[in-house]
């Protein structure tokens, strides 16, 4: 099966934001792929997360989310994207949505990790979210697991995705840039999709506020496909079948005595 990355530039103009994330789903599907992934706050993104945040959010049955499901079934594909949502207090949660082809809701993770760290203070404007239970989701035929961004840096996270059955998980980012940083990004992927023997699509914002690099790892570790700077989408195949061999090969799930 394919799936694809869509690398975005989001900004602070929802309508540009939904649109080029029409155009990216638009092109996956034509590419044949079921699946496309938006990173974090793909629809409302700037620098540094502040009180326009929660003034921006909606809740999961606004017109943003209408608008993602309406693209979704337009264009017959299974959508990831994240969002600004609501919460009941006044801060929003940071959330990523799953829309299947025919524009349903299919899952819904909001970020239980907020990036208070290299000097950001999400957690000033965004509210973890209320469920540390993993959050996976079946599309054409293979199971997915979700993250968002700082999540990544908590192996245990990936660890119960894996248990629960995901077979890729989308890591939907946008990762701070920093000294390192993306060294940190581009290993990270490839450690949770090695420890897991599970295919990792780690989808970024464009910089300049973050790093790029949307990558897909497989279950080995390899590098399917990196999106490096720019913004744009693209279609790589995965292969449940490499999935089953590396955890025939490596059977760290039978064998572990932790847990």
């Amino acid at each position: 099966m394919k799936i694809a990355l869509g690398q975005l530039e989001s900004g602070t103009d929802i309508q540009a934001n939904l649109a080029a994330i029409d155009r990216f789903a638009a092109s996956a599907a034509a590419d044949g792929a079921t699946l496309v992934a938006f990173p974090e706050y793909a629809t409302y993104e700037k620098k540094i997360v502040d009180a326009s945040f929660p003034a921006v959010a909606e809740p999961l049955d606004g017109p943003v989310c209408r608008e993602l499901a309406a693209t979704a079934a337009r264009h017959g594909i299974t959508l990831v994207a994240g969002v600004v949502e609501t919460s009941d207090e006044d801060r929003a949660y940071n959330t990523l949505v799953a829309f299947g082809p025919c524009g349903a809701r299919l899952a819904v993770y909001r970020k239980i990790h907020l990036f208070d760290a290299q000097g950001f203070g999400e957690s000033a404007y965004i509210k973890p979210g209320p469920s540390t239970e993993p959050v996976v989701f079946e599309a054409g035929g293979a199971v997915f697991g979700l993250m968002t961004c700082y999540d990544l840096r908590f192996p245990e996270l990936a660890r119960s995705l894996a248990d629960a059955g995901a077979q890729v998980l989308l890591v939907c980012s946008s990762w701070v840039p920093g000294t390192h940083k993306t060294e940190q990004w581009l290993a990270l992927n490839a450690a949770r999709a090695i420890e897991n023997s599970v295919y990792v699509a780690g989808v970024c914002q464009a910089p300049p506020v973050s790093v790029g690099r949307s990558l897909l790892v497989d279950p080995m570790g390899y590098v399917e496909a990196d999106l490096g700077l720019e913004p744009g989408v693209r279609s790589v195949e995965v292969s449940l079948r490499t999935v089953a061999r590396v955890k025939e090969q490596f059977p760290m799930f039978r064998q572990r005595r932790l847990g």
